[in-house]
Parts: C-alpha cells; sequence; structure tokens
C-alpha cells in the first residue's frame, strides 16, 4: 500500500520537536494529522497542495505548508504535491489557467501570445487580471476533485479491506 511506503519519508514526531526552527511556529506545528497520513489529512493535503500549485507565485511550498496547518493538512504531502507545477509543466498548466480568466472575465485573448518570459513581462498589464482568476478558480476546481477523489478512493478501500477481513475471518 502506498501509505506504508510514504511513512518511511516522514518525520518522525519526536525529532520534529527538537527542531529549534519548528518550535517558532508554536505547538500547533507538531498536531498529528499534520505528519500522519490518514483520510482526512491527505484530502486535505490534496486540496491545498494543488490549490497551491495552480497559482502562480513564488515561495508556493511556504504558502502551502502555512495553509496546511489551520486546514489540519499532511505538511509533507501538501508540499511535494506544490511540485506538480514543475518548470516543465509550468507553461503549460499557466497559459492553461489564462484562458480559463480570460472565458470567466470575458476579456480579449491575446491573439499573439508568445512562451517566452520577455512577451509576458512585456504583456503582464494585461494578461494578470485573467492569470490569476483562471489559477484561482482552476485551482479551486483541481482541489475540490482532488479533494473528494481522495475521499471516495480511501472509503472504497477500507470497505474492500473490511470484505476481505470478513472473509478470512469466516474460513
Amino acid at each position: 500500500m502506498p501509505k506504508n511506503y510514504l511513512k518511511k519519508f516522514i518525520p518522525n514526531p519526536e525529532k520534529l520537536k527538537q527542531s529549534k526552527a519548528l518550535g517558532l511556529l508554536g505547538a500547533q506545528i507538531y498536531e498529528a494529522n499534520l505528519w500522519h497520513l490518514n483520510r482526512k489529512s491527505v484530502a486535505r493535503a490534496f486540496f491545498n497542495g494543488l490549490f497551491w500549485a495552480f497559482i502562480p507565485m513564488p515561495f508556493q511550498m511556504l504558502a502551502s505548508a502555512l495553509l496546511a496547518v489551520p486546514l489540519r493538512a499532511n505538511i509533507p504531502l501538501s508540499i511535494a504535491l506544490v511540485w506538480i507545477t514543475n518548470p516543465l509543466t509550468m507553461p503549460f498548466v499557466f497559459y492553461f489557467n489564462y484562458k480559463v480568466g480570460t472565458l470567466i472575465l470575458g476579456s480579449h485573448d491575446e491573439k499573439n501570445f508568445q512562451l517566452s518570459v520577455e512577451w509576458i513581462w512585456d504583456k503582464m498589464e494585461h494578461i494578470w487580471m485573467p492569470l490569476y482568476v483562471g489559477s484561482i478558480v482552476s485551482g479551486l476546481i483541481v482541489g475540490a476533485i482532488s479533494y473528494a477523489a481522495i475521499t471516495i478512493l480511501w472509503r472504497l478501500h477500507v470497505i474492500k479491506r473490511w470484505k476481505e477481513r470478513k472473509l478470512r475471518n469466516n474460513k
């Protein structure tokens, strides 16, 4: 099961309590849901991490980690999911977000769109609003779908395991 595999990479709670850097964030950072893999913390981590993955901003991982605390989402998973948008996928995701934003706002689409840093910086005053509106909407939709999917899949897996256990015990 993936849960057992992922447990190898999740930090030990005792080591976390010894970390002076995490101590600055207060006692809330040591809450069990923030570090353990359970249905609710994983589903919330998917919502949180994928939402921030769609937002074009620096320090997405930091924003994801900070929001994971009040959401009680798994912090390591929230941070890892932000990397869905990496240097290879970022241009495609953000272009899609821009297109979604132009549809929502009804603004005109840049006909001479070029996927270059120079062009984007030159046109930023015209494209920032559709880009961010599309990013927020896309992030919320993808996050909500992933939250629901994780919740349903986890529940189905538990039911399957119950049935298997019942069959084993009835033999």
